[in-house]
């Protein structure tokens, strides 16, 4: 990596001949697990961010708004008061810290692959978690998501796919698939909600997010994309939820958003205005 101005730089690949590059202070740790490279670094900007194969996983300036994102339109469209959650991935733990902001929330699983990489976070970015590893409504295990998915019939009211991005070479790949999605599809509760990160929404670069999106629809009655601006990743960043009982695009929803943030403590982004502009996609997104 260059050297300019005293900062060592990390450079990734956001696109075909696009590149972001963000200035380091300092790197915690670096090393590689049996199924991917990880790194958490630190930026005068951004602060500590989480890098997994070389691409930024999230950022401690603005972590909250891809984790709020990703989580709470999901329990809106679960009725607002989901009683048990799966997580499939979520290393970081901020996907469960989420999760156990609800008040009705009883228990969350998290199922993620990389133990190293769980335990690196626990270690260095103790602060996306907030405690949540150590609720008594917590349950991890470390193993196969698609296993575990097949492997039990629990019920779910909300599921959450915080995952890398179904890459060839990605240990995610595997569960962006017909027979995941109707296995899912299996596991909801009938109110329940599946949501995903669903890769960048950028209008010079969103081939994989309307691959996601049309593959979804092909599983789920009610698909509904949406997305968010995250700094870090520096543009636009796809989510889906799918759910059959709730419209989120419709002025119910929106309401339905604004009595959730009245139960739901600590928000810093997810409200009903930012529901409203999530759901209201651009043109090129429609």
């Amino acid at each position: 990596m260059p050297k300019t101005e005293n900062f060592q730089w990390y450079v990734e690949q956001v696109g075909r001949g696009e590149i972001h590059g963000h200035a380091l202070t300092q790197t915690l740790v670096a090393g590689r697990s049996k199924f991917q490279e990880y790194a958490v670094v630190v930026s005068p900007v951004f602060g500590k961010m989480l890098v997994l194969d070389g691409d930024t996983q999230s950022s401690a300036l603005d972590e909250y708004i891809y984790h709020e994102s990703l989580v709470h339109p999901a329990c809106v469209a679960s009725g607002g008061a989901p009683k048990r959650a799966l997580i499939l991935g979520g290393g970081e733990g901020a996907t469960l810290r989420e999760l156990l902001r609800l008040p009705s929330m009883q228990k969350v699983t998290m199922v993620d692959i990389d133990g190293e990489v769980v335990d690196v976070c626990r270690r260095y970015l103790p602060e996306w978690s907030a405690g949540a590893f150590e609720d008594a409504r917590t349950e991890v295990i470390v193993g196969d998501a698609k296993d575990y998915v097949f492997s039990s019939n629990e019920q779910f009211d909300v599921i959450i796919g915080d995952l890398t991005e179904p890459l060839e070479d990605s240990p995610s790949a595997q569960l962006h698939s017909p027979e995941m999605y109707a296995r899912i599809r299996s596991r909801l509760a009938p109110h329940g909600a599946y949501a995903l990160q669903a890769s960048t929404a950028g209008p010079h670069n969103l081939q994989l997010h309307i691959e996601m999106v049309r593959k979804l629809k092909e599983s789920f009655s009610g698909v509904y994309p949406y997305c968010a601006y995250v700094p870090a990743f520096d543009t636009e960043w796809g989510f889906a939820v799918c759910a059959a009982a709730l419209d989120l695009r419709s002025p119910e929803a929106a309401s339905a958003a604004k009595a959730y943030g009245s139960t739901v403590g600590g928000l810093k982004f997810y409200d009903q205005e930012s529901h409203q502009r999530m759901f209201s996609l651009p043109r090129y997104l429609r």
